[in-house]
């Protein structure tokens, strides 16, 4: 079988998948509503900080704006497509992985289909705030139109280093089964810290960012040039290759640590 025919058959969970979160639609007016609610209190907060004191380590409101915004989107495009695999640890306790494993389609294909998230207050707050710092840095004559297309594809690659970082994290889980405490640090954590420059870090916070959980290649790397026209092009090119050898290595490590998943019984 090609790879057309299983994201082909992808297509098909994620709709099946969606309907079925659709049946509850008061619900999903009100998450979304909420979600987006949070998103815009915490970036505000922010904004209301840097707005009294200026720029922070040289990095004025509009530039922490566009870090918050491709963090943002890029983990909801991360979320939307493979929310399950950050909640693994929820299969491995109650023995729901057994059922998929029974499934005739690829283990990670049928965790990634279940439960599909939409999330259009996440994708609204983050492309409103993303129009609204790259407006304010066009105008005050530091970036052109032209970032708009070199943005959205560090928002993709970033949203390929998050899932990678998630299913490594969540293949820990075949070893140690609870892995909540751990995706706090590697994802909700790490996430949070690099929605802010990493010069505000010490050097090895910043190390730990850029290194062991590589999420400061999501929107911080590839802003210096973006927003800055440092280093060059070469940058954005080759976070795209580092998303994609963080993404083989994932797949690789998943595909190890499933051998050793012992099964509950249940």
């Amino acid at each position: 079988m090609n790879i057309k025919y299983w994201l082909d058959l992808y297509v098909v969970l994620i709709k099946s998948s969606i309907r079925s979160r659709m049946q509850y639609k008061l619900n999903f007016i009100l998450g979304t509503v909420l979600a987006a609610i949070v998103q815009i209190a915490e970036f505000l907060m922010i904004a209301i900080v840097l707005n009294k004191f200026g720029a922070v380590k040289g990095w004025s409101l509009y530039e922490v704006g566009y870090l918050f915004a491709v963090m943002t989107l890029s983990k909801t495009l991360y979320r939307t497509f493979a929310s399950d695999v950050h909640h693994l640890e929820n299969y491995l306790t109650t023995g729901e992985l057994d059922q998929l494993l029974t499934r005739p389609v690829p283990i990670l294909l049928a965790l990634m289909s279940q439960n599909i998230r939409l999330m259009p207050g996440e994708l609204l707050q983050g492309g409103t705030i993303l129009y609204w710092s790259m407006h304010g840095l066009i105008t005050s004559g530091q970036i052109t139109w032209a970032a708009l297309p070199y943005t959205l594809f560090i928002i993709v690659t970033g949203g390929v280093i998050l899932f990678s970082i998630g299913l490594a994290t969540a293949t820990i889980g075949f070893w140690i089964t609870r892995i909540d405490e751990l995706q706090t640090l590697t994802e909700d954590a790490a996430q949070t810290a690099v929605r802010y420059p990493l010069v505000l870090y010490p050097v090895w916070l910043r190390s730990l960012l850029l290194i062991v959980i590589p999420v400061g290649f999501v929107g911080y790397v590839p802003s210096l040039f973006i927003l800055r026209g440092e280093y060059g092009a070469w940058l954005v090119y080759g976070i795209a290759f580092l998303a994609v050898i963080c993404l083989i290595v994932s797949l690789k490590f998943w595909k190890f640590g499933l051998t050793r998943y012992q099964s509950t019984g249940s």
